[in-house]
């Protein structure tokens, strides 16, 4: 069948697994409230870490590159936790989230009142654990309790608050441990996922789990080249993009000769970047399409990539370009998220979530593995890590471009083949 799912009422509507939502006016902003304040404390939680490195070193009595490791085993955690999503079909989904949220308070407990350099190491790896798993598992719910037409900007609505972490939530993290002690922004995080599980307590109903088709049945929906197509884009998207931006900051200073001390402005300038790309991107996914709007956010990637690269570099130009990069990196994200969920709809949606946040990663680690290659062929010239990921951009709107031409000719995407629509 080519039609897509039959809208109905606001309040009485089925969500795609055949449930019947009941929903009262305002229930849902509210869920989808919840559900961004949890994306906020990940989000503070990845990134606060490398603002208060310094006082965490001296702290544990370890060297500044010893002290990366408490970077590394979150980064660690999230690629191994978001595999959890893989053996989670059968949860209903709050419950999940809850679950999640009280494994990132122990591991931000653990963090703010660890004496020694193995404990810090374990909380930041246990803070990691569930991270990508319930970016998965939110996307999911977001999607589900969005009013018909409305799924990818609630999606996009979800994600902000990952945004808005980056733009306030490390900044902020960054003053309190120069100020007063790392461990206090640790401490507040805990407080933050602990003030979560209590609004998703009261805010999230209780959404039946996605069709368990087993753990072989789970991988079905891989059969179908949309789903890889998708997958392509995150990967390639991310990589291209990090290519430039793990190194934005020596960029800004190298190339846009700004002074270290204006860097922190610039990435608030950039957080402000990704909450407006998100939140456009959700709009236009709605009104038009999302594979073919992730395709316009990667486009605009990779022009702005080709003019930093033959940019002579000004400040005013510097700033506009990060704005820029900034917007459009999260200008894809909801709608790929999106995308994914949809294209292993069936049973898959929980080990589609999972290779999402995978494909995500990895991209970010390539992304700094090549620019960093890069930057040494270049002889450190911060023009080429522009270079370098214009082209990897440029495959993953290839990958978009055809996945919209393909399968959202008709606005919505068609079930995959052995799966009835409701």
């Amino acid at each position: 069948m080519e039609q897509g799912v039959e809208q109905v009422d606001r309040k009485d509507r089925i969500d795609q697994v055949g449930q019947r939502v009941e929903t009262e006016p305002g229930k849902s902003g509210r869920g989808i409230f919840a559900l961004s304040f949890g994306a906020f404390a990940y989000g503070a939680a990845e990134f606060v870490m490398m603002g208060v490195l310094t006082q965490a070193a001296a702290s544990t009595h370890v060297s500044i590159p010893t002290a990366g490791h408490y970077i590394s085993a979150y980064a660690f955690g999230v690629c191994l936790g978001a595999l959890i999503l893989v053996f989670g079909r059968r949860a209903k989904p709050k419950n999940l989230l809850i679950s999640f949220m009280i494994i990132a308070l122990v591991g931000d407990l653990i963090a703010a009142s660890a004496p020694n350099f193995a404990l810090l190491l374990a909380g930041r790896f246990i803070s990691g654990l569930p991270h990508r798993a319930f970016f998965g598992t939110a996307t999911i719910a977001a999607q589900r309790l969005a009013a018909p037409g409305r799924e990818a900007r609630s999606v996009s609505l979800m994600v902000t608050g990952q945004t808005v972490a980056n733009m306030v939530g490390v900044p902020l993290g960054t003053l309190l441990g120069d100020k007063v002690s790392w461990r206090l922004a640790f401490a507040i995080l805990a407080l933050w996922a602990a003030a979560t599980v209590v609004l998703m307590l009261a805010w999230i109903p209780q959404l039946k789990p996605i069709p368990d088709a087993g753990l072989k049945g789970q991988f079905r929906f891989l059969k179908s080249p949309r789903a890889w197509l998708v997958l392509g884009a995150v990967l390639f998207g991310n990589t291209g993009i990090f290519c430039w931006w793990s190194y934005v900051s020596p960029w800004l200073t190298h190339v846009g000769t700004y002074p270290s001390a204006a860097v922190p402005a610039l990435m608030a300038l950039a957080g402000f970047g990704m909450v407006l790309g998100g939140l456009t991107a959700g709009r236009v996914s709605d009104h038009w399409v999302p594979g073919g709007t992730a395709a316009l956010g990667q486009l605009l990637a990779t022009a702005a990539l080709l003019v930093i690269f033959f940019d002579k570099g000004s400040r005013p130009t510097s700033a506009l370009l990060t704005f820029i990069l900034a917007f459009g990196m999260f200008f894809v994200s909801a709608p790929q998220q999106y995308l994914m969920v949809k294209v292993s709809e069936g049973g898959g949606e929980m080990l589609g979530a999972a290779l999402a946040q995978i494909a995500f990663n990895l991209g970010n680690s390539l992304g700094s593995i090549i620019g960093g290659w890069a930057l040494m062929a270049a002889f450190m010239d911060y023009h080429s890590i522009a270079l370098a990921g214009a082209p990897i951009d440029l495959v993953a709107v290839i990958l978009l471009g055809f996945f919209s031409a393909r399968y959202e000719k008709h606005k919505r995407l068609p079930p995959i083949r052995g799966v009835e629509e409701v």
